[in-house]
């Protein structure tokens, strides 16, 4: 996979204020960039994996541990998920 660099600033010494390696900080950066673009629906969450370095699963786990949701779907799309399912159900069981 291709990759990009992108250079951001920040005041001088604050990996120590956040108690973190510039390594650390790297990563802490683009997860949270990850999580909240997924969040905000601006990428899927393979997507959002990819700029974390990790795998989708592992991405969804942590959205956990973070509070984000791995669902962004509107409310309607919701209801229109769940009587799929419901649907669903009712021809596999009768």
């Amino acid at each position: 996979m291709k990759t990009e660099e992108l250079k951001i600033k920040y005041p001088s010494g604050f990996e120590l204020a956040v108690h973190m390696t510039k390594e650390e900080m790297e990563h802490h950066i683009r997860l949270m960039a990850a999580l909240k673009m997924f969040e905000l629906g601006k990428v899927s969450s393979g997507k959002a994996a990819q700029l974390a370095g990790m795998s989708r699963v592992e991405f969804l786990e942590t959205c956990g541990r973070y509070r984000v949701s791995a669902f962004n779907y509107p409310p309607e799309e919701v209801e229109r998920e769940i009587r799929k399912d419901l649907e669903t159900t009712k021809k596999l069981g009768g």
